[in-house]
């Protein structure tokens, strides 16, 4: 787990100086605190901050070039399947022991186009062919791993950062706010891929390959992509051993490594199998003095029936309120999940310990954990009526007290279920951004074919892991990787989307939600100690703000300049703050995403003139 840089230029344009490259290069060193190296070729430079996971030796450093001295590259991530690939491809003359030694022998023996989809784990690559002279960039099939790319007029930048980008020489001096993106921003709270809120910077699509030649073409591939139209059903033909080989495959490290136990099922699910591989596998849960919120005893019980030894992180709602500007700090572009929070404060105490971390991250996505699904389902059919029938019909069933829902009130069921994922409200949201539509990126997203209920959970399963779980793991990477710290999510294993990417859905009841992951985890704990609720990561924002965050939050959005004034109506915005304050709305996730945007920019902008 590492960062990068690299410069890929255009005809006979000229590279940025080596101290400005190095520059740039030490954002992002926290990603990579063990080694720092970097390499100049005709054309192109690389750049790489290594943190070191398998073969810790001056070996495994990066950037590094292919045997055949035709491929220079740098890569960030894991390749759980490596050893695999080794062994079928008859690699041999392997001068390391790590993933990435695997891979530069495979694009000589295969090239790059079919080496790629061959890959089962989280990466972003970029590569240099220096005998076709193009560059390419590569992500993997969940988007784990961050990847952003800049094209300007004298190259490309490519980055594990968004600020290495946006502040580098070719882009810092001419940045023009997308404001389809901003709006994207404000009602999501993340930057969807491909998109950033920068023109001419973008982000790698999951599972795609961009190839970008001397003359600025650049064409894009999907090699690995998982689709909104289900294929024929999958009989049962066992979960459990393609997680527990998941795990397994995970484990593999050179440093030390441990699990993140919740109180909740994905997490508890992975440390049971992970105790399997390694007995003596210590995990970390997260204690808070807010009973509402603190899994943590539920957690207990969990890890003492595993006998797996935990490490409980108790902390006070000041501790995590002091770390907010840090928190900040490690997230190079808008953010706006307050759930970052305690991510980030768990990371930093399982640093002290560990290097690895294994998390229960793509579970809810994947198995159907959501309420917001099974509320989709018993809603839908409202839909299947024209507006102007529905809406005062629900009128009339809410006013007798046979239906209580604001459903049928949403133009159509896309509005419905775009709704559910929103911070903002779409009125606020076309207040402050008249006349401009969210990106066409995201409202693709959002898109439904309300037919019939099998069809449509596999849809909302889609929607989940190409757009809510992307902020998720935006979330994990840059809290985890502030401290250098690898999270590693075995719910993403190739095998294990394709299992429950043909699996039909049954959602009639919330007992329903995560029910193959509830029968695999009683096979692991009594039945009794799973707990049936769900809670979430979360911290009591609607207080914080009304109280210890009050005086940061008016300073931020009122005594601020405006970041985006330009493209945003400002007084809007400001006006859901204050009216929140005023006690006029309780949307305290919402006015995060003001906050946060603001916190943004004053933690990472350019300051002009500078």
């Amino acid at each position: 787990m590492c960062g990068f840089l690299g410069e890929f230029t255009f005809q006979h344009n000229s590279l940025t100086e080596l101290a400005s490259f190095e520059a740039l290069l030490a954002l992002s060193q926290h990603r990579g605190p063990d080694a720092s190296c970097t390499t100049r070729g005709s054309g192109f430079q690389l750049g790489f901050n290594r943190l070191a996971i398998l073969d810790v030796s001056a070996q495994g450093n990066q950037p590094k070039e292919s045997p055949s001295g035709r491929y220079q590259v740098v890569f960030n991530g894991e390749l759980y399947n490596y050893q695999d690939l080794a062994a079928t491809y008859a690699l041999t003359d392997l001068h390391s022991t790590s993933d990435t030694e695997v891979l530069i022998h495979l694009l000589d023996v295969l090239g790059v186009a079919a080496t790629i989809p061959l890959l089962n784990g989280m990466f972003a690559i970029a590569i240099i062919d220096t005998e076709t002279d193009c560059l390419y960039l590569t992500r993997d099939f969940a988007g784990i791993k961050p990847l952003f790319y800049g094209v300007a007029n004298e190259g490309v930048v490519m980055a594990s950062q968004f600020d290495q980008v946006f502040k580098h020489a070719w882009f810092c001096d001419s940045l023009e706010l997308k404001p389809e993106i901003v709006k994207d921003y404000f009602g999501f709270g993340y930057m969807q891929a491909p998109n950033t809120i920068y023109s001419g910077i973008f982000q790698v699509n999951p599972g795609d390959l961009i190839q970008v030649n001397r003359a600025g073409e650049v064409i894009h591939k999907r090699l690995v992509t998982f689709k909104k139209r289900q294929g024929p059903n999958l009989k049962d033909t066992g979960l459990s051993p393609i997680l527990q080989t998941a795990v397994s495959k995970q484990l593999v490290s050179d440093v030390p490594i441990a699990t993140f136990l919740s109180g909740g099922i994905d997490s508890p699910l992975i440390s049971a199998y992970a105790k399997k591989h390694i007995s003596d596998i210590e995990a970390f849960t997260l204690a808070v003095d807010n009973p509402a919120l603190n899994e943590s005893e539920i957690a207990k019980g969990y890890a003492a029936h595993l006998d797996i030894t935990q490490h409980i992180v108790s902390v006070k709602e000041l501790d995590l309120l002091l770390e907010i500007d840090a928190h900040f700090k490690a997230f190079s572009e808008p953010f706006g999940d307050y759930s970052s929070i305690p991510t980030y404060v768990i990371s930093k105490e399982a640093k002290k310990k560990h290097t690895v971390m294994l998390s229960g991250d793509g579970g809810d996505e994947l198995f159907f954990g959501y309420p917001r699904m099974l509320d989709v389902i018993r809603k839908r059919w409202w839909f299947k009526m024209p507006y102007v029938i529905r809406k005062p019909l629900a009128q009339l069933t809410n006013a007798l007290g046979i239906t209580k829902t604001w459903a049928p009130y949403f133009k159509n069921f896309n509005a419905f279920v775009t709704n559910k994922h929103l911070k903002l409200p779409a009125a606020t949201l076309d207040g402050a951004f008249p006349d401009t539509a969210f990106s066409p990126s995201m409202t693709d997203l959002y898109a439904f074919t309300n037919s019939d209920t099998p069809a449509v959970l596999h849809q909302l399963r889609w929607n989940e892991f190409y757009a809510h779980m992307q902020r998720v793991l935006v979330k994990v990477d840059r809290a985890s990787m502030a401290h250098s710290l690898e999270v590693r999510v075995p719910f993403l294993d190739k095998a294990s989307i394709d299992w429950a990417w043909r699996q039909r859905g049954a959602l009639k009841t919330k007992h329903d939600l995560k029910h193959d992951l509830k029968r695999l985890l009683a096979e692991e704990v009594p039945e009794s100690l799973i707990n049936q609720k769900k809670m979430g990561f979360t911290v009591p924002l609607k207080a914080w703000l009304h109280t210890a965050l009050q005086a940061d939050v008016m300073h931020a959005v009122f005594d601020t300049p405006f970041y985006g004034k330009e493209v945003i109506e400002v007084s809007v915005l400001q006006a859901y703050v204050q009216d929140f304050f005023d006690g006029k709305h309780d949307n305290a996730w919402g006015v995060w995403h003001i906050y946060a945007w603001q916190k943004w920019w004053m933690a990472h902008g350019i300051i002009e003139g500078s």
